[in-house]
């Protein structure tokens, strides 16, 4: 129901910094960085995503780190 706020959570789980945000259209993108292996089970974790969301595809495009501190929920 609240895929930003349960992203956020989630990443926070896992120890990993970034941030998430909805698009215009009604997607929502994510940065995760941390560890690899954390990356891929936030990754894992949004092709499913919290009760009652409908996900239709999960893009990925892996890139350098950007130095992010924590996790944040954008709203722009």
């Amino acid at each position: 129901m609240f895929f930003r706020a349960d992203t956020r959570e989630k990443a926070l789980s896992l120890g990993l910094a970034g941030w998430v945000r909805n698009l215009p259209g009604g997607e929502v993108e994510a940065v995760f960085e941390g560890e690899r292996a954390a990356v891929e089970r936030a990754v894992g974790w949004c092709r499913q995503g919290p009760p009652h969301a409908v996900i239709e595809s999960v893009d990925i495009r892996w890139e350098e780190p950007a130095g992010d501190r924590g996790f944040k929920v954008r709203y722009v």
